[in-house]
């Protein structure tokens, strides 16, 4: 069997042409979405991203591909519950408004973190609330002061995904939903959660894709820049 050179790893311009631009263009540094890549592949991109000296999220990044990019940039963090590992390690200090990211159950605190750990590399402080779905309405509405100080408000939930709904009739910052593909077999792999929250009755709600907690980080970040 014959290997095409270069698309295993080794020459980066065979398999990626990183965005060095984009921090300067955006405003925001590129990220890595690993899933689907070797680790050959990721070791290359993250010696470029050392080379450069550009900061860096790997996301959605397996076991058995950590040692490839923390083999290239020990220095890295490795966030094992979020599958996320940042460069440098420690988030530049926050500026801007609060970011409020919610887990509206346990099984839904990955992509939650996943989010929460965005938001905090692009500068933005943030506060984890956990296992605050509609099930026990009572638990969200005890952390009501902590949610109207937020300048923005994720909201990560599978099964029924009501939960941003309800958190949008109740603050005045904008909320970004995250469906997550938690859920027994009707919920689809997430796709139920997804339909209910572009279906969200409460305005002031985007949707991004299931378990996409990068993007809501993301959007999120920018929502309470300075």
């Amino acid at each position: 069997m014959t290997t095409e050179p270069g698309v295993t790893g080794g020459d980066l311009a065979a398999f990626a042409q990183l965005d060095h631009d984009r921090a300067r263009r955006r405003g925001y540094p590129e990220a890595v979405y690993c899933a689907g890549k070797t680790p050959a592949q990721l070791a290359a991109i993250a010696a470029e991203v050392r080379d450069r000296g550009a900061a860096t999220l790997f996301t959605r990044i397996d076991a058995g591909q950590v040692e490839a990019v923390l083999g290239e940039l020990p220095q890295a963090r490795y966030h094992e519950d979020a599958r996320l590992i940042a460069w440098p390690a420690v988030p530049p200090a926050p500026s801007g408004g609060l970011v409020a990211v919610l887990a509206a159950g346990t099984s839904d605190l990955p992509v939650a973190r996943e989010a929460a750990l965005t938001a905090s590399y692009l500068g933005r402080a943030y506060e984890l609330v956990v296992d605050v779905g509609v099930a026990g309405l009572h638990r969200v509405l005890d952390r009501l002061e902590l949610l109207r100080r937020a300048r923005v408000v994720v909201v990560v939930a599978g099964m029924d995904g009501a939960l941003p709904s309800v958190v949008a009739g109740l603050v005045s910052a904008p909320v970004v939903a995250v469906p997550t593909s938690v859920g027994y077999g009707a919920s689809f792999g997430g796709l139920a959660a997804l339909l209910a929250m572009l279906n969200a009755c409460a305005p002031g709600v985007a949707v991004v894709n299931i378990d996409n907690g990068y993007g809501a980080g993301h959007l999120a970040a920018q929502i309470a820049a300075p």
